[in-house]
């Protein structure tokens, strides 16, 4: 065999791909969409077990009536075409129509409402987020850009912070189950006072770990707030939707955390001001009120001030003494009325108009005429005095 150069073999790799794969027609699901400042798309399409490369000039692309996305099932038609310089192949697209939405959206929808249904994204179960945490865990790829962006971030906003670095797998089958269990960690151990659960962007299947239901489950049970920071501002996960605060990049995350410690010494200059300013105020009050002093001014403030208890006594003692007066005539009254009362229910009241009370030697009071007997002695008691008698007849007083 003659000896090829890796130009040569290219070439002719190129001519047999190119000569023999044309006017194709795939369908896949789109992975990686990347649209370019040119209106070119470079994306991907897959399906569970293979991934291959595809470009859409712009000639192309405005003919297409939607907005690709990653996650969405296409059937696109089109030649292969190698890129020399890589040495890759790739489907240069020439149309695309919509074949449904892809089978990870759909799984991520139906599992976004299952996990709504049962109240894991409701706001009252949100935890706020510490505005000043001393110790912060950051549970991320420990060779992932997001992590330099957070360390980068508090240390020059907040270098006094403790970061609590707990590596985990962000990507791929085993991310889910490592980055649930690096959660439950910090919760164990009381590792810090908020968590931070991220990685940078990545395609749809690339974020698909933080949807899955250990890694929902663990941010759920938290009893230390979670802050989700997945991706880019554009993209989603379920975890943003379960976690107590949703940062739309890992630098956003280590912002809200971190509290410069320039803002917070402008907060302190703020206090320390109105502390000074409400001191000054004091004591030039005092000031005054001292210079305003002297022993004439104080003996005339004495003298105004006894004056007002003197004038406060009398009023008292004048509203005492006619109350006393008032209710003393009242009893009077009162008293006068009462002994009129008893002296007309008195007898000897009744014994001063004529009338006589009779009662026999024995003191027994006589009340009517048959109840004296002949010869019996008896006592008339008048109103001045008693007449000492005997009975010489009784008589009916029909008679």
């Amino acid at each position: 065999m003659p000896k090829l150069t890796v130009a040569e073999l290219t070439s002719l790799i190129k001519s047999t791909l190119e000569g023999s794969f044309y006017g194709l027609t795939v369908e896949g699901e789109i992975s990686g969409f990347r649209p370019a400042s040119t209106g070119h798309w470079y994306f991907s399409l897959k399906d569970k077990d293979a991934v291959i490369g595809c470009c859409m000039w712009r000639t192309s692309t405005a003919r297409v009536p939607f907005r690709p996305k990653d996650g969405m099932k296409v059937i696109v038609t089109g030649n292969i075409s190698v890129f020399e310089p890589r040495g890759t192949y790739q489907i240069i697209c020439s149309s695309m129509q919509s074949a449904g939405e892809g089978d990870i959206l759909a799984m991520l929808e139906e599992r976004k409402r299952r996990y709504d249904s049962l109240g894991y994204f409701d706001i009252s179960l949100k935890k706020p987020i510490p505005k000043r945490p001393a110790k912060v865990a950051v549970i991320t790829s420990p060779t992932g850009a997001a992590l330099q962006d957070i360390l980068q971030i508090t240390g020059r906003r907040n270098g006094g912070m403790d970061i609590i670095i707990l590596p985990a797998i962000v990507q791929g089958q085993d991310a889910a189950p490592s980055i649930a269990a690096r959660i439950k960690e910090v919760n164990e151990f009381l590792l810090a006072d908020v968590i931070i659960v991220g990685r940078g962007g990545g395609s749809v299947e690339d974020l698909l770990p933080f949807s899955e239901d250990c890694v929902i489950e663990a941010i759920h049970d938290s009893d230390i707030p979670v802050i989700s920071a997945v991706g880019h501002e554009i993209d989603w996960a379920l975890s943003d939707y379960v976690a107590d605060l949703r940062a739309p990049t890992p630098s956003a995350a280590a912002e809200l955390v971190c509290e410069s410690s320039m803002d917070q010494l402008e907060k302190v200059n703020k206090i320390r001001q109105s502390m000074v300013e409400a001191i000054t105020t004091r004591l030039s009050s005092i000031k005054l009120r001292v210079a305003a002093f002297s022993p004439s001014s104080a003996k005339a403030q004495l003298e105004n001030r006894l004056s007002r208890v003197r004038m406060s006594l009398d009023s008292s003692q004048r509203s005492i003494m006619h109350s006393m007066e008032n209710a003393l005539n009242e009893k009077k009254a009162l008293s006068k009325l009462l002994r009129r009362q008893l002296e007309a229910l008195s007898p000897l009241a009744v014994m001063q108009r004529g009338y006589a009370i009779i009662s026999s030697g024995d003191g027994k009071s006589i009340r009517r005429a048959f109840d004296a007997k002949p010869g019996q002695d008896i006592d008339i008691r008048m109103s001045d005095g008693i007449i000492k008698a005997g009975v010489k007849e009784v008589k009916d007083g029909g008679q």
